[in-house]
């Protein structure tokens, strides 16, 4: 589901980062992490507060990293669970996917 007026940002640099999901009408901030390794993007975490929970906020997360992914050519280790479920349901980011470090 999409949500009307969400604003995802970047932060961070080429060792480590973190998209921003801001909701309109919320001071709550949905967070996806990140850490480099090599040409790959480790996703940690994903965090939605409960107040802005339910509302697509996660899928748009993992869904701006996909796309940078495409657009800056560097591939996704999925180690955040929700991260990984996201790329079980969606076969076709199969390319994206990096190998989980050793």
């Amino acid at each position: 589901m999409a949500l009307d007026g969400l604003e995802i940002t970047t932060h961070g640099n080429d060792a480590h980062g973190e998209y921003r999901a801001h909701v309109p009408g919320s001071d709550k901030i949905g967070r996806l992490t990140w850490v480099s390794r090599g040409s790959a993007r480790i996703a940690d975490h994903t965090i939605v507060p409960p107040e802005i929970g339910g509302q697509g906020v996660a899928a748009a997360l993992v869904q701006k990293l996909v796309t940078d992914a495409k657009d800056q050519g560097f591939t996704i280790v999925p180690q955040c669970s929700y991260v990984e479920a996201q790329f079980r349901s969606h076969p076709e980011w199969a390319e994206l996917r990096a190998k989980a470090p050793r």
